[in-house]
């Protein structure tokens, strides 16, 4: 028989239990307890929160608050004008657009396509940034100026929110020099503050992104030209549209500044270092006003107005040529013989020679053992002061050197200004050196040998000056020893000037002998003018000896070639230096001189046309009118 089937016994099988939830009194409590005090420490913290927002710092959020909607953009003042003696303008500003980068909306993301679009380098432009990490958030940032149409193009289509937000054009004043470098290392440039600038005490107190005067005129007279920056504050929509406008804080622009140049004789001086390589100066030994200054090579200041390319800097720096070096007042090279005025008023107020003192030059002459050549080969024959200088004989300014002695020589060259900067407003002025047996022994710690002397009596050894401090010399001496200090602004505060009483009749014999250099036969004949008397000296000064000279035709050996000249013979009122390096002989650069004189005195004789009155006229009928004369008849028939 089959069997029922049994149903289980449930109770007897082991089967897991699962956790039965009861209701715990404890575990309730702990769960309240738990959310309380997260209410309370959020309560707390958003109380916090309030405190430090409305009580303890309401200024700085309400300030970062009014930046949502009220955005300040910087007005550039424009730098002052440079104007020459008569008040033509060398320098100006001309209007253009710049590209600043907001940094409150800056995202670091967007610089390498805003780097692209506009051409900039991205790493350039990402330095940039980093310069301004320690700077206020509100301080925007100028990344490019002189902005194209297609810059424009670019900015405009980018600058909604949904782009790139930071960018903000604005109108900007940049620099216009003129062309060809002329006068440009008398103006200088501008460039915009570098890290290791905002250093140095000079311009400690100007901000990363200024723009100040970094050569020449524009860095003497950096605060005189540099102006104030204005603001304008405009309400902003949240795409950073301009709405309204709430106050315009306007530039106050630099002031203008007068120059003592004179166009016309810049003009005539640059024309005449065309192609050349030297420098010339020209200034009224009456003042000390510098009436030209020309360096050769040159370079484009306005390569530096917005900011220079790093291949045009180093074509700059790593020309052999040295364009930045202002020769002018920075050279520091042997006169030659334009030095040999100084050793002869030396040599008459010591009272070693008098004028009629005279030598026999045969071409050379020995002295300590060693012999010294003449320039002129087959000598001078018997030579006094007034041909010596004429014919800038060596061996009679060997001889009258050997006279008064090393000390005697730099104790007058010294009071006429050498070996020290004349103090003139331009910076990086070189001193220049005097030698004496206290420079020696200070420099080198070696006695002085009186061999070295013969040298430097004519302008040679250890002996070095630039253009400027040889035409302030000479200038002063031609006055008798008035020495004014050489300036470039009109206003400039100077000192009174230097004097020394030297005997008249002492510089006059000294003068004559200069104006024997070009009219009488001497060796600046080139430099003669008609009805005008024009006095100078001619020099060639060597840059290695002739030993090491021997079989070498290298066009930078060549010897230097100076001229000095100054006009009218009596109270002269122009001197003029010119510098031809490697012009090989003195006489050449003569003519340089004579061009920068008579444009001088060619100018003089205009204005004093134009500002003589015209002869009153009188009416004696129809067709009859003439000039009033000093005789009333009529003419004759």
């Amino acid at each position: 028989m089959s069997q029922l089937p049994v149903e289980p016994d449930l109770e007897s099988q082991q089967v897991p239990s699962k956790p039965v939830l009861r209701d715990d009194p404890k575990f309730a409590s702990t769960k309240i307890a738990f959310i309380q005090y997260l209410v309370v420490g959020v309560f707390l913290f958003l109380i916090t929160a309030f405190w430090d927002l409305q009580v303890q710092n309401p200024e700085f959020y309400n300030e970062r608050a009014e930046r949502n909607r009220i955005k300040s953009l910087p007005i550039l003042a424009p730098r002052g004008k440079i104007l020459d003696r008569d008040g033509r303008v060398l320098v100006d500003n001309h209007s253009s657009f710049s590209l600043i980068l907001s940094r409150e909306n800056l995202k670091l993301e967007h610089l390498k396509e805003i780097a692209a679009g506009l051409n900039l380098d991205y790493q350039d432009l990402k330095t940039r940034v980093d310069r301004y990490s320690n700077r206020p958030k509100y301080e925007p940032i100028v990344i490019k100026e002189e902005l194209t149409p297609a810059d424009l193009a670019f900015v405009e289509a980018h600058r909604d929110p949904e782009f790139f937000p930071e960018l903000e054009i604005i109108h900007a004043q940049k620099r216009l020099y003129p062309q060809n470098g002329f006068a440009a290392h008398v103006i200088g440039y501008t460039g915009e503050v570098s890290e290791a600038e905002l250093d140095t005490p000079e311009f400690a107190r100007y901000d990363p992104g200024d723009v100040v005067g970094k050569f020449g005129i524009e860095r003497q007279y950096n605060e005189r030209l540099m102006g104030v920056d204005g603001e304008r504050q405009v309400v902003v929509d949240n795409r950073g549209r301009e709405r309204e406008v709430l106050g315009i804080k306007e530039a106050r622009p630099g002031r203008n500044l007068q120059l003592t140049l004179d166009l016309d004789l810049q003009a005539v001086a640059e024309l005449a270092m065309e192609g050349r390589k030297g420098a010339v100066v020209a200034l009224d030994p009456r003042t000390g006003e510098v009436l030209a200054m020309v360096s050769r090579p040159t370079f484009d200041p306005n390569k530096f107005a917005v900011r220079i390319k790093a291949a045009d800097w180093k074509d700059l720096t790593s020309n052999p040529d040295k364009p930045l070096l202002n020769r002018a007042i920075q050279a520091q090279l042997a006169p030659g013989s334009t030095f040999k005025p100084i050793v002869a008023i030396a040599a008459l107020q010591d009272g070693s020679v008098d004028e009629e003192f005279s030598v026999r030059c045969g071409g050379g002459a020995s002295f300590y053992g060693r012999y010294f050549k003449c320039w002129e080969k087959k000598g001078h024959g018997t030579v006094s002061l007034h041909k010596g200088i004429a014919q800038s004989c060596d061996v009679y300014f060997y001889t009258i050197g050997n006279r008064i002695g090393i000390d005697k020589i730099a104790f007058y060259s010294e009071m006429a200004g050498l070996g020290r900067r004349t103090g003139i407003d331009l910076p990086h002025e070189t001193e220049g050196v005097v030698p004496s047996t206290r420079w020696k022994a200070r420099n080198f710690r070696q006695k002085w040998y009186p061999g070295e002397t013969i040298s430097v009596a004519i302008g040679q050894g250890a002996l070095t000056v630039s253009p400027l401090q040889l035409a302030a010399a000479e200038g002063g001496m031609a006055l008798s020893g008035v020495w004014h200090r050489p300036h470039l602004v009109k206003d400039a505060k100077l000192p009174p000037p230097n004097r020394w009483s030297l005997t008249p009749e002492h510089v006059q014999a000294v003068v004559d002998g200069m104006y024997a250099v070009v009219n009488d036969g001497g060796t600046g004949g080139r430099a003669r003018i008609p009805g005008i008397e024009v006095c100078g000296k001619t020099g060639t000064s060597q840059l290695a000896s002739n030993q090491f000279l021997q079989g070498k035709t290298a066009a930078h050996l060549k010897d230097n070639a100076w001229f000095i000249g100054f006009a009218p013979r009596h109270n002269p009122e122009i001197v003029v230096t010119a510098l031809f390096e490697n012009g090989e002989h003195g006489y050449l650069a003569g003519p340089i001189v004579r061009d920068v004189i008579k444009a001088y005195f060619d100018k003089k004789a205009r204005t004093v046309s134009q500002q003589r009155p015209k002869p009153p006229v009188i009416a004696l009928g129809p067709g009859n009118a003439r000039p009033l004369s000093a005789d009333p008849r009529p003419p004759a028939p």
